[in-house]
């Protein structure tokens, strides 16, 4: 179960704007970044303990981090916008938005604490995600697929399996919560969620077993 009410914390360390990249111009652009985000590190954060990966882990304390460093940008534009106690309070509302994102990525760091106890210390992990209806899952597409060299966009992934990419790992890079523009290469792992069935079929056309459909618009397809 994902997290549900959370603590606001209201600790600001020492951040620089600037290694955001592409820092987003507009509050509203850089809230809808925390968005994503919070959506994000969150399923990174199941799969970090779906397959004991610290690794993994150590990729949501970054995106926690940013997501701080994010916060504090939103807070400095909403003080340096704000010119009347009218305005202050219509941007308040966006802070609280802030500070809840922010509270969903603290969330997901501390879940991931738990890869540093014993595993015999936490037997319950395996029952707790295995019950869920969408899972995580490991892909590695193969140089024998046809997805190989072709857009997400192209292939309609989430629109034929009902799988969604949450990252890619490429060699030592990681793409979160890619752009439909992305192309798949060889080797990449991606990290999915979605249903068992959706797992299996993907799965097969990332391994090469089974062709792409020709028209990456086709309704997703159940094994017959």
């Amino acid at each position: 179960m994902r997290p549900g009410t959370l603590e606001v914390r209201d600790e600001v360390k020492e951040h620089t704007p600037e290694k955001i990249e592409g820092v987003a111009k507009t509050v509203r652009e850089l809230l809808t970044k925390m968005k994503d985000t919070s959506e994000v590190i969150v399923d990174l954060a199941y799969a970090a303990l779906m397959f004991d990966s610290k690794e993994i882990a150590e990729e949501v304390k970054k995106l926690e981090a940013e997501m701080d460093t994010l916060r504090y940008e939103i807070r400095i534009r909403a003080m340096l916008a704000a010119r009347t106690k009218n305005e202050a309070v219509q941007l308040s509302g966006l802070l609280q938005i802030a500070s809840a994102a922010a509270s969903i990525s603290h969330a997901a760091a501390d879940m991931v604490k738990l890869l540093d106890l014993d595993i015999e210390k936490r037997p319950f992990l395996s029952f707790v995600l295995r019950d869920a209806e969408e899972k995580i899952r490991l892909i590695n597409l193969s140089e024998r697929s046809d997805m190989v060299n072709r857009t997400i966009d192209e292939l309609g992934i989430e629109c034929n399996t009902g799988m969604r990419i949450i990252a890619i790992k490429r060699g030592k890079r990681w793409i979160y919560d890619p752009e439909d523009h992305v192309r798949l290469k060889a080797g990449d792992v991606l990290i999915v969620r979605g249903t068992e069935d959706g797992y299996e079929i993907l799965n097969k056309y990332a391994t090469g077993e089974r062709k792409w459909p020709e028209d990456s618009n086709e309704e997703y397809r159940e094994e017959e």
